[in-house]
């Protein structure tokens, strides 16, 4: 704690306001100083979701008011605090968690420093490109414009409120709002920030039907190589009549980028709030997009739906995987704390406050893939009905790749007969599964745990 202290305070007046990193390698919670956050008694347990649910968690406010002190001050002068936290139990992550989600810092979660696993994750904090430059970005600002008719609400990611004020800025708040710049210390080639905006309809100043909406992004960092950097990317859009475009709408519906949208709120909301209160805001925003897809005539809309006809309910093509986003979205880890500590809840929710759109998506919904004799893989349901004796399975979560054979499949390897000339094909579609695993590992971050088991393995339980 006092070495963190100490290094925090060395960059603060040595190099203020220029990009820098801290990595904190952290083997046990710290159990002394102002961010304790479990006492020297062996026999006294780190805290549980239990425990911060009936309000025992004796350390844990204090603390969290520390590290959340330093991640201000880091913030302030565009310092990013990497946490590599490597340890049988809990190590404080859900204290410190700030610290990283405030400067963008990675937080990486493993059992021990020696494993295979947390050393290939290690090397790629410092990948190159072609250029021989390494793949992050310092000390940036990302300033938001929008034309009149539009207003920014807030945005959430891995980043802090400038609290700069402006016309463009709205007075309803999602995520940090009240202000239309952010700073992120640290960038990226996956990073990524939700921006949320308000449509502005004023009596005055009515939107204009034919013209466009405009947003313009200007993002400022330090590159790598010590270059100073400006991006500037403006969208338009057209703005479209309700009662006499409704196609337009709905063809501009993107439900996946919608799905991680409201990932983002809902976890952002589950920092503050109840379980079950936020899943019933999960709820009540999923039935409100389905009334909206009707109108109260009962006519079509976005869907199709027969009066007295449950059977006859159809949504649009544009929205029909939104709902099974939601579905999954409530089951997961990032709401559910069953059986996760809160350190690990505190790691998966910082992985999705960060990645991109389909790395998003894997972790709200796994990827089944089905390989068999029949032809090339596809995609198959999160669902028993997907295991079949002839069938390999792939599955990725982002933070697990497994790959399942199915019984049939099992005798056949356990007998080897990938080995025999006459059955190359069998060789082959052992081998498929493995390639594509492989090619996920290659990029991902931080390294996910691959499995590889069978029918009645001993690791089939555990998914």
């Amino acid at each position: 704690m006092y070495e963190i202290l100490f290094h925090f305070l060395c960059l603060q007046c040595t190099y203020p306001n220029t990009g820098a990193r801290i990595m904190l390698f952290v083997g046990g919670p710290c159990s002394q100083g102002p961010g304790q956050v479990v006492n020297d008694d062996l026999r006294q347990p780190i805290r549980s979701h239990h425990d911060i649910h009936k309000d025992n968690a004796k350390y844990m406010k204090k603390a969290i008011k520390h590290y959340e002190g330093l991640a201000v001050r880091a913030a302030t002068n565009g310092h990013a605090v990497d946490i590599y936290s490597c340890a049988l139990d809990q190590t404080g992550l859900l204290e410190m968690k700030q610290c990283c989600n405030s400067t963008g810092g990675h937080m990486v979660m493993g059992d021990s420093f020696n494993s295979s696993l947390f050393k290939q994750t290690f090397q790629r904090v410092f990948a190159r490109d072609q250029k021989g430059e390494f793949k992050m970005a310092f000390n940036g600002t990302l300033e938001v414009k929008t034309s009149r008719e539009l207003k920014v609400s807030g945005a959430i990611g891995s980043c802090v409120s400038l609290n700069v004020k402006g016309p463009c800025v709205s007075d309803t708040e999602i995520g940090m709002g009240s202000t239309c710049q952010w700073k992120f210390c640290t960038f990226n080639p996956n990073t990524t920030c939700a921006l949320f905006f308000e449509v502005v309809n004023q009596h005055s100043a009515p939107i204009p039907q034919g013209g466009r909406g405009c947003i313009q992004m200007i993002t400022q960092y330090q590159h790598s190589s010590g270059q100073r950097r400006i991006r500037v990317t403006t969208i338009a859009r057209n703005w479209a009549d309700a009662s006499a475009n409704l196609h337009h709408i709905s063809a501009g519906f993107d439900q996946e980028a919608a799905a991680v949208l409201m990932a983002r709120m809902v976890v952002y909301r589950a920092e503050t709030d109840d379980g079950p209160d936020v899943l019933r805001w999960v709820d009540r925003m999923l039935i409100r997009l389905v009334r909206l897809t009707f109108n109260t005539h009962n006519c079509q809309k976005f869907g199709e739906y027969a009066k007295d006809d449950p059977n006859s309910f159809r949504l649009s093509e544009n929205f029909t995987l939104y709902p099974q986003f939601m579905y999954h979205l409530r089951r997961s880890q990032f709401l559910q704390v069953f059986n996760n500590s809160p350190d690990e809840t505190s790691f998966y929710r910082h992985m999705l406050m960060r990645e991109d759109l389909t790395q998003s998506l894997i972790m709200i919904q796994p990827i089944l893939y089905s390989y068999s004799f029949n032809g090339p893989p596809e995609p198959v349901l999160l669902d028993t009905s997907s295991i079949q004796p002839d069938r390999i399975l792939l599955m990725d979560t982002f933070f697990q790749i497994l790959i399942f054979h199915g019984e049939t499949i099992a005798q056949w390897r356990a007998l080897r007969y990938q080995d025999m000339p006459e059955y190359e094909n069998f060789r082959q579609l052992l081998q498929a599964p493995v390639d594509d695993a492989q090619e996920i590992l290659q990029t991902r971050f931080p390294m996910p745990r691959y499995i590889d088991t069978e029918q009645g393995g001993s690791q089939v339980g555990i998914h």
